[in-house]
């Protein structure tokens, strides 16, 4: 009996305990602040993003963050209530040794202001012109204003033009520009009596093969893996027009051919007749079909001198046994 009574004690001690802990814990959630009661209840409810509810309470409830006191020492390195060191401070500490060495902290007062050039421009300071892209209106401007600019800086200077360019069409056949685009650097290269070498890289297609045989005599090049190729001339189509207006424009197509053909004999040495019968299709030309052809006068490899070591123009035409015409003299009175 005994046994069984402290037992029924032990148990109505520890339900006692309990229901007390239980109290307390009930004591100290009521007397929480009522924004963070708010806020657990707005996570259990799934409300993530809701923003606690405070609820109005004594000066005693609301919480407050610790503010550390600044150092007066460090007052003139700390940026005001953000804790955070101002520029002098992190400049010093990341300056490289070298400008250490000269006294500064890494930023240097005396650089450009202004962006670098863009890569047009550098090469345009090397006097290299680089055609690579369809001549379109916009590509002749530039290449015509870049030939303007090198002839009035210094006329005495060889200029070298690189070509890439599958001409007035694109390289699936369709056509983006006029033939005058290619005439109107043709033009320029010659008006300019600037020494011209030409390059060939990648493709000279149509009216860019023209602007490589238009080089300088004896400064013609292509690289080994390049392809030139001659082609009729083509025009856009511009929709339906009136019979009148496709004839017209049939005889400037014819006029345009014709300066096509002309100024290609003049850079090759081919008849009017024999080029004629060799663009009724596309010819293909790969380097050394190109200088037999008379395109171009050198294949470019890496064990070849420099391009200003080749021979110059007038010994090219002596060894072609050209002789130059003697100017006309005045009559004596």
């Amino acid at each position: 009996m005994a046994s069984i009574a402290s037992m029924n004690a032990r148990a109505f001690v520890q339900k006692a305990s309990l229901t007390s802990r239980k109290s307390n814990s009930l004591a100290s959630t009521s007397s929480r602040p009522a924004r963070h009661v708010a806020s657990k209840v707005s996570r259990k409810a799934g409300i993530r993003n809701a923003k606690p509810i405070v609820a109005s309470a004594s000066s005693d409830d609301l919480w407050m963050p610790d503010v550390p006191e600044l150092d007066v020492a460090k007052a003139n390195l700390i940026l005001p209530e953000l804790g955070l060191p101002t520029m002098p401070e992190v400049m010093a500490g990341s300056a490289s040794p070298a400008a250490e060495a000269r006294g500064g902290s890494g930023y240097d007062a005396h650089r450009p202001k202004t962006p670098p050039p863009d890569l047009p421009s550098l090469l345009l300071d090397s006097r290299i012109v680089y055609l690579g892209m369809p001549l379109v209106p916009a590509v002749t401007e530039l290449i015509v204003a870049e030939l303007l600019y090198l002839q009035y800086t210094d006329a005495n200077k060889p200029l070298y033009m690189y070509i890439n360019s599958t001409g007035c069409t694109r390289a699936d056949g369709t056509t983006v520009g006029f033939e005058t685009e290619a005439t109107a650097i043709y033009d320029t290269m010659s008006y300019i009596g600037v020494e011209c070498q030409t390059v060939g890289v990648g493709v000279a297609v149509g009216q860019a093969c023209m602007l490589l045989s238009a080089g300088t005599k004896g400064k013609r090049f292509m690289l080994p893996h390049a392809t030139a190729m001659l082609q009729q001339p083509r025009v856009p189509s511009t929709g339906s027009r009136q019979a009148v207006e496709i004839y017209i424009k049939w005889q400037e197509v014819l006029r345009m051919k014709k300066t096509y053909l002309d100024i290609l004999s003049r850079t090759t040495g081919h008849s009017l007749e024999k080029l004629d019968q060799d663009m009724l299709r596309p010819l293909y030309m790969q380097p050394l079909d190109a200088l037999e052809y008379g395109i171009i006068d050198k294949i470019l490899t890496k064990d070849e001198p420099a391009i200003d070591a080749v021979k110059s123009g007038a010994q090219w035409d002596s060894d072609a046994g050209l002789v130059a015409r003697p100017a006309p003299t005045a009559p004596s009175a």
